[in-house]
């Protein structure tokens, strides 16, 4: 396993956050009685995320990565289409929210994962 690049996982926490974020303003508008969740809540929660792909990174290694770069995108927007975009689905069922909020709200995580990825590989 090689070292964690503890700066792109800020980074790409940051990165994650903010994506969400606009994606929410500009495609996910609020409806009545909704709130957004604290900006600080987003940022921690995707250091969180951010943690979890840079030790992913780390343990394919750098080397690995420099042969196979599309993994940077597969391995988190994989996981995102295939943990994240269900979890969400479930459990926004349960809450009666409709079918194009849920896949518009999938849509967003599977994006931000894509953005934060991608900030993994402008770091290598």
């Amino acid at each position: 396993m090689g070292p964690v690049d503890w700066l792109a996982v800020g980074l790409a926490a940051l990165a994650g956050a903010a994506c969400i974020h606009v994606w929410y303003d500009a495609v996910m508008p609020l409806r009545e009685g909704q709130s957004r969740v604290g900006v600080l809540a987003v940022v921690l929660a995707m250091l969180v995320v951010a943690t979890m792909m840079g030790h992913n990174f780390a343990r394919v290694g750098a080397e690995r990565l420099a042969e196979k770069p599309w993994l940077f995108w597969m391995m988190p927007v994989g996981f995102a289409l295939w943990f994240v975009a269900p979890a969400l689905v479930i459990a926004q069922g349960r809450l009666a929210v409709g079918w194009k909020e849920r896949a518009l709200d999938a849509a967003g995580w599977v994006l931000a994962f894509a953005v934060m990825g991608t900030v993994f590989w402008g770091r290598s």
